[in-house]
């Protein structure tokens, strides 16, 4: 067992899928936190004269984030998790239903997978022999240790990476000169996008240059219309 579990740690050093529901939550909490108030801050500091409403909206707008970004985090996965254990519990109740009818589904999945028809029946013999239940929940329903949901750290894992990146536009707001606000922001923002696309690139072993062309692209034509909207409206709020 002890072997087991070195093999199986060894093994997952060398991949990265077992970051996958982390770091999802991790990066889009992140992204989000930067473009959403960059964007608040840009907007009102294309309407504004004054450093107090523009620090003010994005402090609002990153407080109001993180909890949004983490409650809908938890309620999504909940979600989520509700619909694993219901598919657990029918799964349960078909193998004392009908085991032979579970047993052939079992192998038609790895004979589609391409195994002979007699190796295939001969593995999920096998298989639900060791272990009906969990056989059935991995082969056929797609569920395992590595996909399988966990709310509360999505949750915190959002919401923190939200906060965190959120309080990077907020700290420009604080410090830098108000005549050039809106360029200020862009330029960092942009910057802290691209730093982040690399930093959970290089993470989830993913391509460098794509994860930072994809973000600044992106984050590029949020922030640009939110600034538009606050130069059409041209409203100065004092």
């Amino acid at each position: 067992m002890g072997e087991n579990t070195k093999e199986l740690e060894s093994y997952l050093a060398n991949h990265y899928i077992h970051r996958s529901n982390w770091l999802r939550a991790a990066v889009l909490g992140a992204n989000d936190g930067i473009l959403s108030t960059a964007s608040i801050a840009i907007g009102v500091a294309a309407a504004s004269d004054f450093r107090e409403p523009v620090v003010l909206a994005t402090l609002a707008g990153l407080v109001a984030g993180a909890l949004s970004m983490a409650a809908g985090e938890y309620v999504s996965v909940c979600s989520q998790t509700d619909i694993e254990k219901a598919d657990i519990e029918r799964e349960k109740e078909e193998l004392l239903e009908m085991p032979e009818l579970e047993l052939q589904r079992l192998a038609e999945i790895y004979e589609h997978r391409g195994l002979k028809k007699e190796t295939a029946m001969l593995v999920a013999k096998e298989f639900t022999a060791h272990d009906a239940l969990g056989t059935h929940i991995r082969d056929e329903l797609g569920i395992n240790e590595i996909s399988q949901a966990n709310p509360m750290q999505a949750a915190f894992a959002s919401g923190a990476a939200f906060t965190v990146g959120g309080m990077l536009p907020f700290l420009v707001t604080l410090f830098l000169p108000l005549k050039s606000m809106e360029y200020s922001l862009y330029g960092f923002a942009l910057f802290f996008l691209a730093l982040l696309g690399a930093v959970s690139a290089k993470t989830g072993g993913a391509s460098i240059g794509k994860a930072v062309l994809r973000i600044s692209f992106w984050g590029t034509i949020a922030m640009g219309l939110t600034a538009a909207v606050g130069h059409l409206f041209n409203v100065n709020i004092a």
